[in-house]
Order: structure tokens, then C-alpha cells, then sequence
């Protein structure tokens, strides 16, 4: 899961597309825990 998976968060980020992994809205907090908690 890297930079080039876009169905990883990262990915997402990477290609600037968004779904389940990484919605539009996301609270700070929920996303730097789950940040942490994801592999």
C-alpha cells in the first residue's frame, strides 16, 4: 500500500480523487487518529 494504491488514503491523497477511504468531509481529530491506527 503506497503512494500508487488507489484504493489506500495515501493513494487517494496522492491522486486527488476521494471515497470511502478519504471523504470530502473529515473531521482533524478522526483523521489523524485513524491515520495511526491504519496499517
Amino acid at each position: 500500500m503506497g503512494k500508487g494504491d488507489k484504493k489506500s488514503r495515501r493513494g487517494k491523497i496522492n491522486s486527488g480523487s476521494y471515497g470511502k477511504r478519504r471523504p470530502r468531509k473529515a473531521s482533524k481529530s478522526f483523521v489523524a487518529a485513524e491515520e495511526k491506527s491504519k496499517k
